[in-house]
């Protein structure tokens, strides 16, 4: 059992950098809370707030699921499939935007096809108002 362990953690993926997805995130609430003084637009089962910084540096995206949204399973079950929803599309985001997803419980049993749809009809809405 003990070598076993071992060899599995010596196990390293031999270009795994190329794999991986960098994505910027709002850690700050002071990013949050500009992001909420800038558009809205509802998208089913959240709702997408956006303002533009005064910069060129790649988007960042923040998310934000509140205790109504179920208990911590859910509620990271939400926020995974929100990232992963964000990382499919962000093609459609901008340079020099702050986006924040509000996500309600209907996120959770959405189908994820419906989710990738409905987030990308409101980051038109929000490129087409801003």
């Amino acid at each position: 059992m003990r070598a076993a362990r071992v060899a599995v953690s010596a196990f390293q993926p031999e270009s795994h950098t190329s794999l991986v997805f960098i994505m910027d995130r709002l850690t700050r609430r002071a990013d949050f809370l500009a992001a909420r003084d800038g558009l809205r637009v509802p998208a089913g089962p959240f709702l997408v707030q956006a303002r533009k910084r005064n910069d060129t540096r790649a988007p960042r995206v923040g998310f934000t699921v509140t205790k109504k949204a179920g208990n911590a399973v859910e509620r990271n079950r939400i926020r995974r499939r929100l990232r992963a929803a964000v990382k499919s599309l962000t093609d459609k985001t901008r340079p020099g935007f702050d986006y924040v997803l509000i996500a309600r419980r209907e996120a959770i049993a959405t189908p994820f096809a419906d989710l990738l749809k409905d987030l990308e009809r409101a980051l038109k809405r929000l490129h087409k108002a801003g």
